[in-house]
């Protein structure tokens, strides 16, 4: 069996981008890595470079930047990373602010050796940590995705969709197993003002300019109370991310008790807490 991860970057110095951890996080669990370096403003391919590590391909890209709307672009970038895998069984797809805990390294390997000749298996889907403000607070509100699909086979009749958030095949969404491996998602913990250059870089990949200058803050900060719930994190966290831990330069607090919703989202979060099911929720895959 062998397993090849795959993943984009660009301007990953600029907007502080823990790439470097993320890949690191699953090198001993594949056997080679893709990296889709696009055209930086930053030594983002010299970053990638000293990684060293043998298992390591790098693609040079330049973003379409008129594919800017609802951030196909991402999703093209994407392909272009997952194209160029030939002999692999199954694809490790991370994106550049996700990182695996070294944890959850045997149950990935044991699940793709599991569903390796179940053909009817599209992909592997994975639960999420979504960190916000600093690494002890995880979003736990509607707003944030509990599932995504992580590894997929090597099918080029898979695409990445929309936004590269997932995946389809022909159109298709995509029957996947469900495995208990958790993507630690580091996209809100940053300086708040590389969080805030982030969100104006970001937005730019969705929308027009226009667009953009009339619906983002402009500020020299990040502003992380506005945020609806949080909650404490009570797990360690990867490895490799110690470092970025020990950097933490920024304060930020939170009282988990306090919870800005509507009536609606009140309601819905209360049931969710309570029974577990997240009623009307979107997902992309069918579990099998």
């Amino acid at each position: 069996m062998k397993i090849v991860g795959f993943t984009i970057v660009r301007n990953a110095i600029r907007y502080d981008y823990p790439i470097v951890e993320s890949i690191n996080s699953i090198l001993p669990v594949v056997d080679e890595y893709m990296v889709a370096v696009g055209r930086s403003d930053d030594k983002t391919r010299k970053l990638i470079e000293d990684i060293n590590s043998s298992k390591i391909t790098i693609i040079d890209t330049i973003w379409d930047d008129s594919l800017r709307k609802g951030g196909k672009v991402l999703a093209v970038e994407t392909n272009k990373a997952f194209d160029v895998i030939t002999d692999a069984d199954w694809c490790f797809y991370l994106q550049g602010d996700e990182v695996m805990h070294e944890k959850h390294h045997s149950e990935i390997i044991t699940k793709c050796n599991q569903y390796l000749l179940q053909k009817e298996v599209d992909g592997l889907l994975f639960d999420y940590h979504h960190f916000y403000g600093n690494y002890h607070y995880t979003g736990d509100s509607r707003k944030w995705y509990r599932n995504e699909i992580r590894i997929i086979r090597n099918n080029k009749n898979i695409r990445s969709y929309r936004d590269a958030q997932g995946f389809r095949k022909s159109g298709q969404k995509l029957k996947v197993k469900k495995i208990a491996a958790t993507v630690f998602h580091y996209g809100w913990v940053k300086d708040p003002a590389f969080q805030q250059a982030k969100q104006e870089g970001f937005h730019k990949m969705w929308h027009d300019d226009n667009w953009v200058k009339n619906n983002v803050a402009e500020a020299t900060a990040y502003d992380y109370t506005v945020i609806d719930s949080l909650k404490k994190f009570e797990e360690t966290h990867p490895i490799v991310m110690n470092n970025r831990l020990e950097r933490m330069n920024w304060n930020f607090t939170w009282d988990v008790k306090l919870k800005k919703f509507k009536f609606k989202d009140w309601l819905l979060y209360t049931i969710e807490k309570i029974t577990g099911i997240r009623l009307f929720e979107y997902k992309n895959f069918t579990i099998i």
